[in-house]
């Protein structure tokens, strides 16, 4: 089954839903969509939706930013990477990684092994009207966040590039996003 360039059919979506067999993962810059794209993608696949900063928050019983604050930024990873790895159990879902979670290492082999990895990227304009809707991002905090952001895509793409999927996200409905998700995914399979 190939998807067309219009918007793919439910029967197009459903038949697709049915040939994965291990979870999404969503990777790629904070405030790119990894969350809000990856609950209507796990709506349209008819699969379980995980935040990862969520279940780490959970976790750790304390906010991301408290953590960074408190303990840095490699404990933070490294309670990241125990997370995914329990995500990523081999159950069809779809889940939404922090920004730098495909950064490390480990928790990348571990997401390039055992999930179909899609990089949601964006140019840093849209990321900037995307991050300035919320002031929970404790990196932005540590300067001026279109510096930041420039740097920290640029420091990251190499990283990011190893997904298998590479989708662009554009300011407008996520649907044009989501639609090239399934795109790409078919394409995986």
């Amino acid at each position: 089954m190939e998807l067309d360039e219009s918007a793919p059919t439910s029967a197009q979506i459903e038949a697709l839903a049915r040939r994965i067999d291990r979870p999404v993962v969503l990777v790629g810059m904070m405030g790119v969509g990894k969350s809000s794209v990856g609950r209507k993608l796990a709506t349209l696949l008819h699969l379980p939706f995980v935040d990862a900063d969520e279940e780490i928050e959970r976790a750790a019983q304390m906010p991301i930013p408290e953590m960074f604050e408190r303990f840095g930024e490699a404990h933070f990873r490294d309670g990241e990477r125990r997370v995914i790895a329990r995500l990523i159990d081999g159950e069809r879902k779809v889940i939404a990684t922090g920004g730098g979670a495909f950064v490390n290492p480990e928790t990348r082999a571990l997401i390039l092994d055992r999930a179909i990895a899609v990089w949601l990227d964006s140019d840093v304009e849209t990321l900037l009207e995307r991050v300035g809707r919320k002031d929970n991002r404790p990196l932005l905090k540590q300067g001026d966040p279109r510096e930041i952001l420039t740097r920290l895509r640029d420091e990251r793409r190499p990283a990011y590039e190893q997904a298998p999927i590479h989708v662009f996200s554009t300011r407008g409905p996520h649907s044009r996003t989501i639609g090239k998700v399934l795109k790409g995914i078919e394409a995986w399979l």
